[in-house]
């Protein structure tokens, strides 16, 4: 059973599938720990969302009527800089998946999946984590872009490390264990990381350090 949190999990689902995005949002609202912020049918309704209710998790298609949610994500995260952005997606295209990431995304999750596997992504994203398998972050890392606008270096020897564990997929807990330290540590580490980078994810957060040459390449 899952434990139910002082404050549930805010979530605003975001489809222009209307029986997908009510049945989404049916699911969701059955489990003791998520409450439903809001559906949008499209970006419009989406933006207005955002500045008028306040989710934890945001359940954001990739295609909409009026215009493109991956390539949103930034103006959709300066109207909610605190929310986690899972990015629902029926292509496979690593080009979609890898601008997801770069976008700030804490994940995505295919629409071939089972309302289970959504419900489990809105979870981890809450918790912090990235929602992607180990085995599609190392296909999808020499894909991110190097290069670019220049920010700041000031990496401490732990960061570092936590940025190397990071790109092994590892969670924050495996990240606590491999460090002999506590979550409570890592993410710390991992919020300072952020801030650092301009980051609104872990996932952003490596491909930042990636594209600014704070990882070696892969």
């Amino acid at each position: 059973m899952t434990a139910v949190p002082d404050q549930p999990i805010r979530v605003l689902v975001v489809d222009d599938h209307e029986v997908l995005a009510g049945a989404l949002a049916q699911v969701l609202a059955t489990e003791p720990d998520l409450v439903i912020a809001g559906v949008a049918g499209d970006l419009g309704r989406a933006r207005s969302l955002l500045a008028t209710s306040t989710p934890d998790v945001v359940l954001l298609d990739h295609r909409l009527p009026d215009g493109d949610g991956v390539a949103a994500l930034p103006e959709l995260q300066a109207l909610r800089p605190s929310a986690r952005f899972v990015v629902l997606t029926a292509s496979t295209a690593d080009s979609v998946l890898v601008a997801a990431i770069e976008g700030g995304a804490a994940g995505f999750v295919s629409k071939t999946r089972g309302l289970g596997e959504v419900t489990a992504a809105v979870r981890s994203a809450a918790s912090g984590e990235a929602v992607i398998s180990p085995e599609l972050l190392a296909r999808l890392l020499p894909r991110l872009h190097r290069g670019g606008q220049s920010r700041p270096t000031d990496l401490t020897e732990r960061e570092r490390e936590v940025l190397a564990l990071l790109a092994e997929g590892l969670s924050n807990a495996a990240i606590a264990e491999r460090m002999t330290v506590s979550v409570h540590t890592v993410r710390n580490h991992l919020a300072n990381l952020s801030a650092k980078l301009g980051a609104h994810s872990k996932l952003e957060a490596l491909s930042i350090a990636i594209r600014e040459g704070l990882l070696p390449d892969r």
